[in-house]
């Protein structure tokens, strides 16, 4: 053993002799050519190349790198055993990603990559506007040279679309508006923002299963379906109106859409838009994977000019509302925007400022809309809130009571599927009655039958009423007829009778 210490001290001796020589001999420039000399040749007969992907590119953040780092947390095959937990702004989850100088290996398209996250102190501060960190951070991706052309043009674009997801997933949803008199935040942006809690989904949506289905079935085909709008060359967006009577869930609709596909809403208020050049901009400012809400549209502002200029004549003055000019004095209390201008934000060419938006109109009467604004490429789907129907009543029931289909007695079950249709209630007004007595639950569905019986009798006297008053109406028409036409019937008598006397007298 003392041999071979001794054996080993010479050695190191000699090695760190030779180092001597080498660094009086050879100047720093010749040893730092002749160090890139070796790595090319190193790399010349190795089958792998190697990438970097920095922290800062110079002193800005590289994006490249923090989808690297979203993409790598949702990875399974973590080699390491020390993992960083971090948790992003307005998120809602927590993330994982490689400790320092730890790797990981991931398979795409049957290709091998292995990741590398580099970290290393900063030796020097060079001078900077912005202050660096101490740390300097990195990935290197290790691929094999065959494994270029299919990596560097499908995987790392599949990478940062990868992180879009995990980032929109995580991240709360925002609700927007556009302020009073449109005024502009501090960085000029013309949308306030608040984080969105709605829960409602479209599993607790209480709504027909098969039409919902139907409304998941379409959002999903929206959202998968970039390249057939590129291919087709129509703008990505859809639009979708919601009409019914008040409380039938319009409003948890839109939460659950936006839900689902982890999309921002803007709610506009058109009352608060005083021309259609104020309307352009908000919609420029909108994000892209968004849905923008128009709610009550029949109410918001008056949207007929065209039926007005078309019932207009020609001595009748055009004003500055008909023309649709910016700046013009409405009836609105200085609001100016056309229909004309509704329909190029839905399906114009302002439309096309973005892309992956979804348009939401509501309404409680669809009948008073233009049709204009209801045809296929501006409305292209219609869904009808309609009152509780009895597969909406079995959620609600699940929702507010816990209470499946077999909780219920029979006898039960067939009394609500009977009378739930006659009652014609909205969901808003059923769930009103179960939040009120949902700590007994025998209570609660006792007093639902008690409303839903009271509300179908109260709709059976209305009806009644209704067909008495009509049948009223239809006999006084026909006594009011019959007494029109009874004097003329009579007064030909009369007539008849002085021409009689009258050719007595002449004969006499």
């Amino acid at each position: 053993m003392k041999e071979i210490w001794a054996s080993l001290a010479s050695l190191m001796g000699v090695f760190a002799f030779c180092q001597t020589i080498l660094h009086a001999v050879f100047p720093p420039e010749l040893r730092f050519a002749s160090v890139k000399l070796f790595n090319r040749i190193f790399n010349c007969f190795s089958s792998y190349c190697y990438f970097d992907i920095t922290e800062m590119d110079g002193v800005n953040t590289n994006e490249l790198y923090n989808a690297v780092q979203l993409y790598l947390s949702t990875s399974a095959s973590v080699t390491g055993n020390r993992l960083s937990l971090s948790r992003a702004l307005n998120s809602s989850a927590f993330t994982f990603g490689l400790s320092n100088n730890d790797c990981l290996v991931d398979a795409f398209n049957g290709v091998t990559a292995k990741w590398e996250h580099v970290v290393m102190q900063r030796q020097s501060q060079t001078f900077s506007w912005r202050p660096l960190p101490e740390e300097k951070r990195g990935f290197t991706l290790r691929i094999k040279k065959k494994d270029k052309v299919l990596i560097l043009d499908s995987y790392l674009d599949f990478i940062m679309d990868k992180a879009n997801e995990i980032r929109r997933r995580n991240q709360d949803r925002l609700l927007y508006t556009n302020p009073r008199g449109g005024s502009l935040d501090s960085r000029g942006h013309p949308w306030d923002a608040v984080p969105f809690k709605h829960p409602s989904t479209f599993e607790t949506l209480a709504m027909d299963p098969a039409k919902k289905a139907e409304i998941m079935a379409d959002l999903r085909d929206f959202s998968d379906g970039e390249s057939f709008y590129q291919k087709t060359g129509r703008a990505w967006k859809r639009g979708y109106l919601l009409y019914g009577p008040p409380g039938t869930g319009k409003s948890s609709m839109i939460a659950a859409m936006a839900n689902y596909l982890g999309y921002d809403i803007y709610d506009l208020e058109l009352t608060e838009v005083h021309t259609n050049s104020e309307l352009r901009k908000l919609l420029m400012k909108t994000t892209s994977k968004s849905i923008i809400v128009i709610e009550d549209i029949d109410c918001s502002i008056n949207l007929t000019n065209r039926n007005k200029s078309a019932g207009r004549t020609n001595h009748d003055p055009v004003t500055p509302e008909m023309r649709g000019g910016s700046g013009s004095v409405g009836e609105e209390g200085g609001n100016s925007i056309t229909l004309s201008g509704l329909l190029n934000f839905t399906d114009g060419l302002w439309s096309c400022c973005g892309s992956e938006r979804i348009f939401v109109f509501t309404t409680n009467h669809i009948e008073k809309l233009d049709p204009a604004l209801l045809r296929s490429g501006r409305m292209d789907m219609h869904i009808f809130m309609s009152y509780c129907s009895f597969p909406a009543l079995k959620i609600l029931l699940k929702n507010y009571l816990g209470l499946g289909e077999g909780d219920l007695e029979d006898g039960v079950v067939m009394e609500l599927e009977e009378v739930i249709e006659k009652a014609e209630m909205t969901p808003a007004d059923i769930s009103e009655v179960l939040i009120k007595n949902r700590r007994d639950k025998r209570k609660a569905v006792t007093e639902l039958v008690e409303a839903l019986k009271s509300k179908a009798e109260k709709r059976n006297r209305i009806a009644r009423v209704s067909t008495a008053e009509n049948l009223m109406d239809l006999e006084e028409e026909e006594q009011e007829k019959r007494a029109l036409e009874s004097p003329k019937e009579g007064s030909e008598l009369p007539e008849n009778c002085n021409k009689e006397g009258d050719d007595e007298e002449k004969a006499n």
